[in-house]
């Protein structure tokens, strides 16, 4: 064999060397996904730079499109984790025992128990935050009358409190919104006290209760909106579970887990202090003041680690 041969052999042998490792390590790294929307994107960083901090080599894929795209991503291994909600277990696996959804600690042991044996997915430590349907009031409405839950508000409004509310028409034609809180709570809007916007934006609802719009001083509302703290709207709580409940939480590949089992220590801390209110907060420093997401995550993980 001629040495310009043997040269060749031994660089041939350097690259397929070099393109084992880069393949190994490839394979090692967590890609860290979310969904497209505000809340995904923070949550996703949360993960992301968390892990990074944490020793975890990671990708970053945050606001990578929506729930069905993620999650298939998850489980065709192109991603490893990414923040999913407890109550999309529901639409996951077809509605099973769809009462349980409305409970927060049975909706997450179903989803959690499902998809490990479905799909080899790992639930980890959710959020105490709720993104459910919700009606919010003004805060100087809650504030004057002691608003708090919805229970609160059926008192209110049969003492013949003022109260105007925006909403879609979904929420309030579907069955499992507004009439289901009427049902539950024992209350009745008028027409009068309905400002029905097109569409089904929150944000639009939000702003009609900021601005007072034709006397609006409540809204339809997700529980950690944005918008809320930000404006000043008060979440009323849902005492009777009318909605199923969507806590935020990580879910991890199995496999993924195994090759790094610190994920889930790095990653419980975090969701346990991720309440209703810091969540809104977090959102709000995104939506309303135009922060990065990425800014948003970094300095609530350095407030955490303080």
């Amino acid at each position: 064999m001629s040495l310009l041969a043997k040269q060749l052999g031994r660089l041939l042998s350097v690259l397929a060397l070099w393109g084992l490792l880069a393949a190994a390590q490839a394979q090692q790294t967590v890609v860290v996904a979310s969904k497209i929307d505000t809340e995904g994107a923070v949550l996703g960083q949360l993960i992301y730079q968390a892990l990074q901090r944490g020793g975890v080599p990671v990708t970053d894929r945050t606001q990578l499109g929506a729930t069905h795209i993620v999650r298939s991503a998850l489980i065709a291994g192109e991603v490893g984790i990414y923040p999913e909600y407890t109550g999309n277990g529901a639409f996951f696996f077809d509605g099973v025992d769809s009462r349980l959804w409305k409970d927060a600690e049975q909706g997450y042991a179903k989803v959690k128990a499902l998809d490990l044996a479905a799909n080899r997915l790992v639930w980890l430590q959710p959020a105490k935050a709720n993104n459910t349907w919700a009606m919010s009031v003004r805060g100087d409405l809650a504030r004057a009358h002691g608003l708090k839950t919805l229970d609160d508000l059926a008192r209110y409004l049969a003492a013949g409190g003022a109260f105007k509310f925006a909403a879609s028409a979904e929420f309030v034609e579907s069955p499992a919104a507004l009439p289901a809180f009427q049902q539950a709570y024992g209350f009745t809007l008028t027409s009068e006290q309905l400002l029905i916007l097109a569409g089904g934006n929150t944000a639009a609802t939000i702003r009609a209760a900021s601005l007072q719009t034709n006397g609006v001083n409540a809204a339809m509302t997700y529980g950690t909106d944005g918008g809320l703290s930000a404006l000043d709207l008060q979440v009323l709580e849902d005492t009777r579970g009318v909605q199923p409940v969507y806590q935020p939480a990580p879910v991890v590949r199995a496999d993924v887990l195994e090759a790094y089992p610190q994920i889930a220590g790095i990653l419980q801390p975090i969701f346990v202090a991720l309440d209703l209110p810091t969540l809104q907060r977090l959102n709000g420093e995104v939506a309303v003041q135009g922060a990065e997401p990425a800014q948003v995550a970094a300095a609530f993980l350095d407030s955490l680690a303080q």
